[in-house]
């Protein structure tokens, strides 16, 4: 059991994981940028870290600030939350070289399954249907244009690292696609820290039904039951 934790992420996700923490004796660090200074999350951990201005590119999504606040702070582990650095292979190895547990998968997880390209890739390789579209980077909007064409509309532009309904354009159109595409990769590039975009087919009206699965390093696994996840803000997912 840890001792401390640091949580890298704001909001809901990270009150969550401090009370939890809480009732688990285990103590926590809070990060925040200056304009989360006075959030819920700072007022209820037991320390709290300053990472850097507003932009999540400057604080949430800055991997080595976080890990000198992890090391000014005395945290063991980090938790990530969701979204932000969670996703980001490179964000478990810092904290691996510098000896700091990541509560999460292995990097070599990440990489597959947080890259929306690589886990289409992925899940098209063990045969698994998925949803028609361009697997690979959109370079510019002739590219783009020229795929929707083949895809046929309307499309969806993503970001391949993004997540919650960040860096994402429905287009109906050449034109859509012309004055979205710019927009996206914008989008996706202050979210995430990465500007790639794909496109795949956008599916009017559709059911979204996960269901999860938790497992540990020696092998031990469940699943969580399913969740009914249609009703989401901004075309998530």
């Amino acid at each position: 059991m840890f001792k401390r934790i640091l949580i890298a992420n704001r909001g809901e996700i990270a009150c969550r994981i401090i009370r939890t923490a809480r009732r688990l004796g285990i103590e926590t660090v809070a990060v925040y940028s200056e304009a989360d200074q006075e959030a819920l999350h700072v007022e209820l951990a037991d320390r709290a870290v300053l990472i850097g201005s507003a932009p999540a590119s400057q604080s949430y999504l800055a991997i080595e600030k976080i890990i000198a606040a992890c090391k000014q702070s005395g945290a063991e582990a980090v938790h990530p939350g969701y979204g932000f650095l969670s996703e980001r292979p490179e964000f478990a190895h810092a904290l691996a070289h510098a000896g700091i547990v990541f509560i999460g998968p292995n990097p070599a997880a990440i990489a597959a399954m947080g890259d929306k390209i690589q886990s289409k890739k992925a899940a098209a390789a063990a045969g698994l249907a998925t949803i028609p579209g361009h697997l690979g980077v959109i370079a510019d909007v002739t590219e783009a244009i020229a795929a929707a064409e083949a895809i046929g509309y309307p499309i969806m532009i993503k970001a391949s690292a993004g997540g919650g309904g960040k860096g994402m354009r429905i287009a109906r159109s050449p034109a859509e696609i012309a004055a979205g595409f710019s927009r996206a990769r914008s989008e996706a590039k202050s979210s995430f820290g990465d500007e790639r975009v794909f496109i795949e087919k956008f599916i009017t009206e559709p059911r979204h039904i996960e269901i999860q699965v938790l497992g540990d390093k020696h092998g031990h696994l469940i699943h969580l039951g399913e969740r009914e996840c249609s009703i989401q803000r901004r075309n998530q997912k």
